[in-house]
């Protein structure tokens, strides 16, 4: 499954994504992986879970954050959470189409692997498409 959390910077975007990774690792069994551009997150979320920092890697397009996800995927398959905070600020390419072509590969992905994936943008939610809008929630 894959869920997208949209709003302007400021909006509580981040704060959610904190929560929801306290949620699943009280939850869940497997682990739990945070992918963001820093790592600012390094005090906000528990120790249990893993926090990468993506910016240290040069993320340039979606193709390049399809073999990331892949490759941490494939180095531990007891993962069942990514979160991806603020994925415009890791990946440079903002095509809107090559987006929601992302999310439509990372929603095979996840129902392939049973993997949730929360990815946060800063967008403005009534400016996109259908194809990125029925990731909303």
């Amino acid at each position: 499954m894959v869920s997208l959390i949209m709003g302007l910077n400021g909006s509580g975007k981040t704060r959610r994504i904190v929560d929801m990774v306290r949620d699943a690792l009280s939850m869940e069994n497997g682990d739990v992986v945070v992918i963001g551009k820093e790592k600012k997150l390094t005090y906000d979320i528990p120790y249990q879970a893993r926090l990468v920092d993506a910016g240290a890697f040069n993320i340039g397009s979606f193709d390049f954050m399809k073999g990331f996800i892949c490759g941490l995927h494939s180095g531990n398959y007891d993962i069942t959470h990514f979160y991806i905070d603020n994925i415009y600020k890791i990946v440079t390419n903002k095509d809107p189409v090559a987006f929601g072509e992302f999310l439509d590969w990372l929603n095979a992905f996840s129902n392939k692997e049973n993997i949730e994936f929360v990815i946060s943008v800063s967008m403005e939610p009534d400016d996109v498409g259908e194809a990125i809008r029925k990731y909303m929630i």
